[in-house]
This record gives structure tokens, C-alpha cells and sequence, in this order.
């Protein structure tokens, strides 16, 4: 695996390196050894799977404050997304900064999403399927959102939005006095 860092500290696109040959090929999705400095001790609790019709749908943008917050992985395993993480950490340099990457089933591509970083996707293609890596389990009366378009974050989707969840587009935008996540 390939373990590049984003332009937002602490969060990281991994690229495996598949064996490939006639049959088809294999590539390592996990490995503990290998992701152990960016997990920081802590270990994979909860994989959830989820798949989105329509093309250009937008899901997010999620977090989980503490003591639940969590490390997430994102892997697109059929069709294509935009995945995009917001740095929300309080005494972060990259304050409400954004990064987003398309992730396919083709490049292989994973997303690290640290503590403290909201994220969400857009589909680019019908009936993509995700599949999640979480290092906390799902805590509900620890959940928090950022709206999608939120314009003090300004995130560029490639795509016009073409469904999204009554919760997802109720988030409130951040004010003025909202001071981020403190770790």
C-alpha cells in the first residue's frame, strides 16, 4: 500500500498496489501493520457497506464528535465517487479546509479520514457502492453534519445535486461562533 498525504494534516489517500495478472488481481485493503502509524493504536471496530442509485446523489457531511469520534476508511468498490473531507478540528491550520478526491472501483483508491473531519461523497456514476472502515462504533447522541453546501467551506462538487436526504440538507450552516472540534 501507498500511504500519500492529503494538503489537510493527518489525513491520507492509500493506493494499493495490486498483484495482477490473467486471472484478475489482488490488492490488500487493510493491513494493521502497514496503516499503524496513521491509526494511532487504534483499531477497525465496525465495516458498513452502503450503495447509491442515482448518479450525482450527495451524502454527507458526517462526523462523530468526541469521545465517539472516529478514523474512518472509505473504499468505492463499483462505480465512481467524489469523496470530500472538511477539517473541523479547532486548532487546526487547516480550519473548515476541504479535499476531495475521486475514488473508483477502477483506481482502487482509499480515502483516511481523521478525528475530527467531516465527510461525504457524490456519486459520479449509478449504483456505486462504498464500503467503510471505522475505528468507533456508531454513536447517534454523538453525530453531528455540516451542510453540503455550506458556503464558509465552499466545497466544489463536479456534479449538480440530484438527491439528497431531507437530514443532509437540513444541517445548519456554521455560524460565525462555531469554533470547530476541540481534541
Amino acid at each position: 500500500m501507498k500511504i500519500k498525504q492529503t494538503p489537510l494534516q493527518d489525513a491520507f489517500v492509500i493506493e494499493p498496489e495490486p498483484f495482477i495478472d490473467d486471472r484478475g488481481f489482488f490488492a490488500r485493503v487493510f493491513c494493521k501493520q502497514e496503516l499503524q502509524n496513521i491509526l494511532h493504536g487504534k483499531n477497525i471496530v465496525q465495516v458498513n457497506h452502503s450503495m447509491t442509485r442515482q448518479k450525482g446523489a450527495i451524502r454527507g457531511m458526517h462526523f462523530q464528535r468526541p469521545p465517539k469520534a472516529e478514523f474512518k476508511m472509505v473504499k468505492c468498490l463499483r462505480g465512481s465517487i467524489f469523496d470530500v473531507m472538511i477539517d473541523l478540528r479547532r486548532d487546526s491550520s487547516a480550519f473548515l479546509k476541504w479535499h476531495g478526491e475521486v475514488l473508483s472501483a477502477e483506481n482502487m483508491k482509499m480515502m483516511f479520514i481523521p478525528e475530527g473531519f467531516a465527510h461525504g461523497f457524490q456519486t459520479l456514476e449509478e449504483n456505486s457502492e462504498l464500503i467503510y472502515l471505522h475505528t468507533e462504533f456508531y454513536s447517534p447522541e454523538h453525530e453531528g453534519g455540516v451542510r453540503y453546501d455550506d458556503p464558509k467551506v465552499g466545497i466544489k462538487w463536479p456534479l449538480k445535486g440530484t438527491d439528497i436526504s431531507e437530514r443532509d440538507r437540513c444541517h445548519p450552516l456554521l455560524g460565525e461562533d462555531f469554533l470547530g472540534i476541540k481534541f
